[in-house]
């Protein structure tokens, strides 16, 4: 990374020092990646507001449709196992279960016994206009809680399911909207959150690997109540309408396996 602006600016931004101006922009651009990065899963967004809002909006998508299936899946059921652990602290992954991407959706290769699922998600979770929601090189290893398991993973199931069942964009979208009108998927309680902190993760063509950084989903929720997009503050909030949720985002300084995110 070239720059990182008040230690968490979202990937590298080569600008000379800034004016008060650039600076007043630069929390403009932060607080458009942080929406950005809910809708995503969440990491899988945080790269674009890196290169600025202006460049962001003119990107044009190298991925307009679908790879073959075959792009998505990891062939060594072990690597993605032990990829998926590396999302946080083997403390927590030891114990969890663990799900892989099959050609229907995703199963659960190892049962653990903390409550905690850990597995790597796919461009898909990305917002609708996301430019990287076909990169079939995207790889999030990515640990939830178990109030998480409960309200935020049935929403990646989900949609992994409808894609790989041939739905496009819009017909996912669709179907996640009216899971969620009659109850079929569950609305966000309190107390969820996942680890995020591998340093093998690949969260887009312009985030690449970014930071190791932990996020709480809530029900839709004003930032200022979390004091998120503040001078100063470490917290970046997204408000992600299609899910019906807020996504706070917190980077840490380590990485899972304990070394310091500039070693």
């Amino acid at each position: 990374m070239d720059t990182v602006v008040e230690n968490w600016q979202l990937a590298p931004l080569d600008w000379p020092l800034r004016t008060s101006a650039l600076a007043s922009q630069e929390k403009t651009l932060k607080r458009n990646i942080a929406t950005r990065v809910v809708s995503r899963t969440l990491a899988i967004i945080v790269g674009l507001l890196a290169c600025g809002h202006a460049a962001a909006q003119n990107t044009k998508t190298s991925y307009p449709s679908m790879a073959p299936v075959e792009q998505y899946l990891i062939p060594d059921r072990d690597a993605e196992i032990t990829l998926s652990r590396t999302a946080a602290p083997d403390s927590i992954s030891k114990d969890a279960d663990v799900m892989v991407l099959g050609r229907h959706g995703y199963e659960t290769a190892v049962k653990g016994k903390n409550g905690f699922v850990c597995m790597i998600e796919r461009s898909w979770t990305a917002g609708i206009d996301d430019p990287d929601f076909w990169n079939p090189k995207l790889r999030a290893p990515i640990c939830f809680n178990p109030a998480a398991v409960r309200t935020y993973l049935p929403l990646t199931i989900k949609k992994t399911e409808l894609i790989l069942a041939g739905q496009s964009k819009a017909q996912m979208f669709e179907g996640i909207k009216a899971g969620l009108d009659k109850g079929e998927l569950p609305a966000q309680g309190m107390g969820a959150m996942c680890y995020m902190m591998s340093k093998q993760q690949y969260l887009g063509d312009q985030a690449g690997h970014w930071h190791p950084h932990l996020m709480f989903f809530v029900p839709q929720t004003d930032a200022g109540a979390w004091g998120a997009d503040l001078p100063g503050s470490p917290i970046m909030a997204g408000p992600d309408s299609d899910d019906r949720l807020t996504v706070f985002l917190v980077p840490v300084g380590k990485w899972s396996d304990g070394t310091r995110e500039t070693e």
